[in-house]
């Protein structure tokens, strides 16, 4: 039934692993500048961290701080003219709850929290009020559930080609459903708005990933179903399982990895994300579409 809310009747299948994760950002710094570094991963209670460390160099007094109604974690700095070398690390206990996808159906409207509704709003690159008609052509006739945001993500990685350079900061989801390009963030903004178009709350979620290849942050979505939030990678560049939460917002604009204030120049990003057991199956490249439950 349309907008139906159950319990799934099998219970989630619980795993955990641990991933090792990072960033080395190279900057040259040409006048005194502020940082506003996103690059810490989030705890929750899918995702546990078990130690991390932040080096600069050279030695600058940071302060970190929450941002946003989702509690975001954000490092600020105060950099003077000169080379500037930012490196992250962390060892994560990743928790998935695996489901029956079958079992999870969508929430209706008023059965949805407060604090949720928000995420059926169109925003800065989610244009989900433009998209209402083509949303509910295409998808309006599935099964309401976790398949039918499936499908969603599956139209856009069959629509879409991944190309690098395709897509700037000013791009939007309806510049890229016209241009049919682009890159994870335009995935991740073209397969929330469409959900939000089909009256399915959905946020955008930074991060890292296990087997990405290049390595890079990462941007994917979440869709809130069932009482719950649900993971999903419109790209398909890697395993569901394998995605290690950084920042999560309305889309790309509140979760930059870096905002700088200044005259700076990037000279070096480089990203890993390694998993522990290299025999885990749940992060093998080809299980890359599987029902994990993140929050």
């Amino acid at each position: 039934m349309r907008g139906e809310t159950r319990t799934p009747s099998t219970s989630p299948r619980i795993s955990m692993t641990t991933i090792h994760v990072g960033c080395q950002l190279n900057y040259v710094v040409h006048s005194p500048s502020i940082f506003l570094l996103n690059c810490a991963v989030s705890q929750n209670s899918h995702q546990r961290v078990r130690a991390e460390s932040l080096e600069i160099l050279p030695f600058q007094p940071v302060e970190e701080c929450e941002v946003g109604p989702l509690g975001n974690r954000v490092v600020r700095l105060n950099a003077p003219p000169g080379e500037l070398q930012i490196r992250y690390s962390a060892s994560v206990d990743l928790n998935s709850e695996t489901v029956d996808s079958n079992d999870v159906l969508e929430s209706s409207y008023e059965h949805l929290p407060g604090d949720i509704l928000s995420y059926l709003n169109p925003s800065r690159y989610c244009e989900s009020d433009k998209l209402y008609r083509f949303a509910n052509g295409e998808f309006g006739h599935l099964v309401p559930g976790y398949s039918r945001v499936t499908a969603v993500c599956n139209w856009t990685f069959e629509h879409l080609a991944y190309v690098p350079g395709s897509t700037n900061s000013s791009t939007t989801a309806c510049d890229v459903l016209l241009q049919r390009a682009g890159v994870c963030r335009d995935y991740a903004h073209v397969a929330i708005s469409l959900c939000r178009a089909l009256g399915i709350p959905a946020r955008y979620v930074s991060g890292y990933a296990v087997n990405l290849y290049p390595p890079d942050f990462h941007g994917f979505m979440e869709a809130y179903l069932d009482g719950r939030w649900f993971l999903f990678d419109a790209t398909r560049l890697a395993p569901v399982g394998g995605l290690v939460r950084i920042g999560t917002g309305r889309d790309a604009a509140d979760v930059a990895f870096a905002t700088i204030r200044g005259e700076v120049g990037c000279k070096e990003v480089g990203v890993w994300a390694n998993d522990t057991n290299p025999m885990d199956q749940r992060l093998s490249p080809d299980n890359v579409q599987t029902g994990v439950s993140s929050a």
